[in-house]
């Protein structure tokens, strides 16, 4: 049984409303049919909230570095062990939001948001189950894990409080993914952003206040990071709760969709393994990429650290243009609308290409200047721009990369990406990190190249695959 949609605004025109309205009709959350009319204008009004949504996702990690910067080499370090752990979490939440955004958004296409809120209570649920098991083990292991992830006795001494909390209150970041899952699906991407305004505007507050006890609050050194982060997001995540709970956008978590449905979450698991499969493979080599970085001592890590949060800061607004993608294609294959669906996609990526064309000219211009915003540190400070300028040669191919990954989960089909990261990471970009910085003695620029090169292979295969077009017969 379907139902209309919740909200009371109604759709725009399309076609009648200038550039200017749209924008802020995007960034107020004015609600909008994004299986009809101009596609160029659905991607405004889906990636302009998106986008600002990524950006303070990755403001989370740049504010962190600016302030634990100050505490040394070893902190810095310990941030970077710490977040390589946390992105095998991140893969979990990203596959289960991958799967809430496919079937969320394909509902909403199909005109059901009653469907569409069913499927979020499953997201949730299972959300919750994986943080509490992931909890136990990072609340109670956070030194040894650190320990294993090769850091130093100085960098377990300093770090262990940070990671254990962290890695314990991991609920809210998996709540944070999945939520905000649910409002992109449905095309609400206004209430995902104003959660992480909110989040991350509390976390720029207390960083400093916890870690350098300004005040009335504590010295707490770089534990204090982790309660600042801990504390904002887990605000934010009140925030999603009272939204899906009001319903503000275009569905209401309430009532009878309050209840597992063995049938919806199923699917929801069905879709999330490949998703989750996908990130894994990804981020597990990530691990094993900081893994080789730490046997060049704490500066290599500590300047790859910097140099990784500064690309995120580029990345993450690229990403959230390329959600578009995954929204918009959800929504017309909801809507029998395959061809507005492709097109929709080959649409966001010539935006993604400009984008990102423009960020790797600054970043292959001036490395060094944006590393010591964050340090003064020489060692730290050339192996970051280093890594900068090198990983930036291939930002035109991930522009691609991206925006085809993210329509394939869009589409439900998150098998395709899966293959394709396991061929690009674990079959090309571990081996020729491990040859290159170890065996032929390149040492960290032997890992940069390597995330190049397969970063690049990843966006070209992606591309061939799409052009195929199996992603359009998926069934959610």
């Amino acid at each position: 049984m379907t139902e209309p949609f919740s909200g009371s605004t109604a759709p725009p025109s399309p076609q009648s409303e200038s550039w200017v309205k749209t924008v802020r009709n995007s960034l107020a959350g004015v609600q909008y049919d994004y299986t009809r009319g101009n596609i160029s204008r659905g991607i405004v009004m889906l990636a302009i909230p998106m986008i600002l949504e990524m950006m303070m996702e990755s403001t989370f990690a740049v504010v962190d570095v600016y302030f634990v910067a100050r505490l040394g080499k070893e902190a810095m370090a310990a941030v970077g062990l710490t977040e390589s752990m946390l992105t095998l979490l991140y893969a979990v939440a990203i596959g289960l939001s991958m799967s809430v955004t496919a079937t969320v958004s394909r509902r909403i296409g199909e005109k059901n948001p009653r469907g569409a809120a069913i499927s979020a209570t499953q997201a949730i649920v299972l959300g919750i189950s994986i943080a509490a098991v992931i909890g136990l083990i990072g609340g109670f292991g956070g030194s040894k894990l650190l320990g294993l992830m090769g850091a130093s006795e100085g960098v377990r001494e300093v770090g262990s409080g940070y990671a254990r909390l962290l890695l314990g209150s991991n609920v809210v970041i998996m709540l944070l993914f999945i939520n905000n899952a649910i409002f992109r699906g449905a095309g609400d991407p206004a209430l995902a952003m104003r959660s992480l305004w909110l989040a991350n505007g509390i976390n720029i507050v207390l960083d400093p206040c916890l870690i350098f006890g300004l005040g009335p609050f504590p010295e707490l050194g770089l534990t204090g990071a982790a309660v600042a982060t801990t504390v904002g997001r887990g605000t934010g995540v009140l925030y999603q709760f009272w939204g899906l709970n009001r319903g503000t956008g275009r569905l209401r978590l309430t009532g009878d969709t309050l209840r597992i449905n063995i049938g919806a979450m199923a699917r929801l698991v069905r879709v999330s393994l490949g998703g989750i499969g996908q990130f894994l493979i990804a981020t597990a080599s990530w691990v094993l990429l900081v893994r080789i970085m730490s046997t060049f001592g704490d500066a290599a890590v500590a300047g790859y650290t910097v140099a990784i949060r500064i690309l995120m800061f580029t990345f993450l607004p690229s990403w959230g243009l390329s959600n578009a993608a995954a929204t918009l294609t959800g929504q017309n294959l909801g809507a029998k609308q395959p061809d507005r669906a492709a097109r929709s996609v080959w649409t966001t990526g010539i935006y993604n290409t400009i984008f990102l064309g423009l960020v790797a000219v600054v970043m292959i211009a001036i490395p060094a200047t944006l590393v010591r915003i964050f340090t003064d540190d020489p060692e730290v400070v050339a192996v970051g721009a280093q890594c900068l300028r090198i990983i930036s040669y291939g930002y035109v191919f991930y522009a691609w990369g991206l925006v085809m990954i993210q329509a394939f989960n869009g589409s439900g089909d998150t098998g395709t990406p899966t293959w394709i990261n396991f061929v690009s990471f674990w079959l090309i970009e571990i081996p020729l990190a491990w040859t290159l910085a170890v065996s032929l003695g390149l040492g960290p620029k032997g890992v940069f190249w390597s995330v190049a090169v397969a970063e690049s292979v990843m966006s070209l295969i992606s591309v061939l695959m799409f052009r195929q077009g199996k992603w359009k017969t998926r069934v959610v």
